[in-house]
């Protein structure tokens, strides 16, 4: 008579090829594991060989409105999904981004084109859709800065040099705007760097102790575009005009990097602030700096209500 045992062993061993052959039943009748069979006409051996793959590949998640982001993937590896692959004969998966992933990936690459010094976090998130043309003035900025756009989407390796002046009273979105066309440039991999004139000015003051003035003035001048908030809100002195503004603006004439400016101060004006530094008045220098600033600029005038957004 057989052994109890040796029954037991065998009906187990009876009841685990049953749920292996019905395990294998489903992931064959899986609609991708079918349309992979068939796009590759893969033998019976092929894929009994490749049955670990498969089962892999359909014991995982490949639809992303199941997860709400990567980091509540529901696959081992956050943000990856499986895909079938045939190698050397041999079924096999490799791993790719799946699409939330991808939209996240391009989001963080889109915000690490922008870099900004001392810069409202509101602003910021500006983009040229929010843009309200209910005057004149604002229909003007954003047709030009619509121009810009247009311009750099034709050849983004080639930026057009006439950056944007943009001159009117406190609250009227000049900050707004600019922050509008970077947030666009960074969609096309674009770099730039926003700065906040008055603070970037004392920031360098500080930056002559710790050994970092040239590199900090390096990082602003070489921006692949340059966008100067606020200049004529300064204080200045003789060093922070000639050497620290003069250096930029050369640099950029020079190399033709596009640069755009906001100011309370039209032209003019902002002529005669650059004049005066503490107890002295140059017209020679500050002509000097705006020969650089009309050069590299377009003036455009948005004169009007202080709105404090768009």
């Amino acid at each position: 008579m057989e052994p109890i045992k040796n029954q037991i062993q065998q009906r187990m061993d009876d009841e685990f090829e049953a749920r292996l052959a019905k395990m294998q039943q489903g992931v064959l009748a899986h609609p991708a594991i079918q349309a992979f069979v068939q796009q590759h006409q893969l033998s019976k051996a092929t894929i009994e060989r490749g049955m670990n793959k498969l089962f892999e590949y359909t014991s995982q998640q490949h639809d992303c409105s199941q997860c709400e982001s990567v980091a509540l993937c529901k696959n081992p590896i956050n943000g990856l999904v499986p895909q079938l692959i045939v190698e050397r004969g041999n079924i096999d998966l490799e791993y790719v981004p799946c699409e939330t992933k991808r939209i996240e990936d391009e989001r963080r690459k889109t915000a690490s084109m922008i870099s900004s010094m001392h810069m409202p976090r509101e602003v910021m998130k500006a983009t040229l859709d929010d843009i309200k043309v209910d005057s004149e003035q604002r229909l003007h900025a954003y047709k030009e800065a619509m121009a810009f756009i247009s311009q750099a989407k034709k050849d983004p390796e080639h930026l057009p040099k006439l950056g944007l002046y943009l001159h009117g009273s406190f609250g009227v979105g000049k900050s707004f705007v600019l922050a509008a066309i970077a947030n666009e440039l960074a969609t096309m991999q674009v770099r730039t760097i926003l700065v906040y004139v008055p603070e970037f000015l004392r920031e360098l003051k500080s930056a002559i102790g710790e050994n970092s003035l040239e590199e900090k003035i390096d990082f602003v001048k070489k921006a692949p575009v340059l966008m100067l908030d606020d200049l004529g809100a300064e204080t200045l002195t003789a060093w922070t005009r000639d050497e620290i503004l003069g250096t930029i603006l050369h640099y950029r004439m020079a190399e033709s990097l596009p640069t755009f400016i906001s100011s309370n101060l039209n032209y003019k004006e902002l002529e005669q602030h650059l004049a005066r530094t503490k107890g002295d008045i140059d017209p020679v220098k500050a002509g000097r700096i705006m020969e650089r600033i009309r050069t590299i600029t377009k003036p455009v005038d948005m004169t009007g209500e202080n709105r404090r957004s768009f």
